[in-house]
């Protein structure tokens, strides 16, 4: 096969699937291409029948295209386990984000917030009503546009303090990365990948995939702030 597989991804998996799709290509010799965009969008191109060979979304993203018929069902192929962290603009002073109340607590006294309109916006969304801050923050909410890093508005100084997948933070300049949300409240998020029915070449999204779960893509996963799923 010479015509390099097509993929297409949310911006979280942007640099991981960089760095997967390069070892695959070092180990079988073929090429893979990997478009990265807001989640949303990377869905709604799938589900219009574009011609991608697979896609790589949150796994109830994934699931919703296979009830639709636009991934093969069965090809749900769980690849890497994403947790969310905090940020601050580079020099700003650090919040105590070490438990459930300290992070309640910054998020009330933060100037404004930011998040994703991702995963991890929606379960933040949750969190927020759950203790009671909805209405009194809504005023101080900046939800980042698909496919805009929430990192990119904290480096600018549109928002005080950002929430996103670590792997989506860790790799920006102009922002300090507090750490991660404690565990008691941590977001984790499983991205997942799936053949598209468009695809002519099912075989070899498989070996991809094969080689994109095996041991030997663990490193790259760590690196890139996940944990192998």
């Amino acid at each position: 096969m010479t015509a390099a597989l097509k993929g297409i991804s949310s911006m979280a998996t942007r640099q991981l699937l960089a760095d997967l799709a390069a070892g695959w290509q070092s180990e079988a010799g073929m090429a893979v291409e990997v478009e990265s965009v807001g989640g949303v969008n990377a869905a709604k191109r799938v589900q219009a029948g574009e011609a991608f060979d697979f896609v790589v979304l949150a796994a109830d993203a994934i699931d919703k295209l296979i009830a639709a018929g636009k991934v093969v069902a069965g090809t749900r192929c769980d690849l890497v386990r994403s947790g969310v962290a905090v940020a601050v603009k580079a020099g700003d002073a650090h919040p105590d984000i070490s438990s459930e109340a300290a992070v309640k607590s910054a998020v009330q006294s933060a100037r404004s917030i930011g998040y994703s309109t991702g995963p991890s916006g929606v379960a933040l969304t949750k969190l927020f009503e759950r203790w009671g801050i909805a209405d009194e923050i809504k005023d101080r909410i900046v939800q980042a546009s698909p496919g805009v890093p929430v990192g990119t508005l904290v480096a600018r100084g549109d928002v005080a303090l950002g929430f996103q997948q670590l792997s989506e933070l860790m790799h920006l300049e102009g922002i300090d990365v507090v750490g991660p949300l404690p565990d008691d409240i941590q977001i984790t998020t499983t991205f997942s990948g799936g053949i598209c029915t468009a695809s002519q070449h099912a075989d070899a999204v498989r070996a991809m995939f094969t080689f994109m779960t095996s041991q030997r893509a663990d490193a790259a996963k760590r690196r890139q702030g996940m944990d192998p799923a």
